[in-house]
């Protein structure tokens, strides 16, 4: 269990908090207005009004006590980047600042900033991805490089293992985990074969993953 501070009850920081929560965390959410609050009061550790732009409010958070800070504050830039120096001021040990342009990221991480996250572009990324490939169920980008795809095996898959099809060397991906109904096996050995129904997690770069993807389709 860790602990968080989330600054900013717009639809992201209220999401954000209801996760943290579902996944067992301490949770301080902070807004400026008592409404904003209204819907993460059942769910938090606690809850503040304040104005965090204003020095005396975050001192009153104790920001160094807090595994993490969050500063979800998206209709004011300039508000995110006064919260978020002072955060580093204050001694926060971990800011994560919301952004929606590489603009807004560059000066994030300029006033202290450890890192910087882009919601709606991630989003619009991860979806651009899952729809633009057939047989795309899921996706999860780890690099600039590098993504996790939850796919459907090809057909000369069904019945073999990963032994047997030496998955690594003649596709160039690895496989992470093997999906079926509500099941998944994350412990995927050599002998781990595929069936009929199956989805196969695969990690590798998007143009051997998308060659694959087109072997399902039986395009080379």
């Amino acid at each position: 269990m860790k602990s968080f501070l989330v600054i900013g009850m717009g639809r992201f920081g209220i999401h954000l908090c209801r996760k943290l929560a579902e996944l067992g965390n301490q949770i301080m959410a902070v807004d400026e207005r008592e409404e904003a609050l209204e819907d993460v009061l059942p769910i938090v550790t606690g809850a503040k009004i304040g104005d965090c732009t204003r020095t005396d409010v975050l001192k009153t958070l104790g920001v160094d006590n807090f595994d993490y800070c969050f500063v979800c504050v998206g209709e004011n830039f300039q508000s995110s980047l006064e919260i978020t120096d002072q955060l580093k001021e204050l001694g926060a040990r971990y800011v994560i600042s919301k952004a929606a342009r590489d603009i807004q990221a560059k000066f994030l991480l300029r006033s202290g900033a450890d890192e910087v996250i882009y919601p709606e572009r991630d989003l619009a990324e991860r979806i651009a991805n899952r729809c633009s490939a057939n047989h795309v169920f899921d996706y999860i980008e780890l690099t600039h490089d590098c993504s996790i795809y939850e796919i459907k095996p090809l057909p000369e898959w069904i019945g073999r293992t990963v032994r047997e099809l030496d998955i690594r060397a003649r596709y160039h991906v690895n496989i992470l985990g093997i999906k079926n109904g509500e099941r998944t096996d994350f412990s995927v050995h050599p002998d781990s074969g595929f069936q009929e129904g199956d989805h196969a997690f695969v990690m590798g770069n998007q143009e051997d993953v998308f060659k694959l993807l087109r072997r399902i389709d039986g395009k080379r």
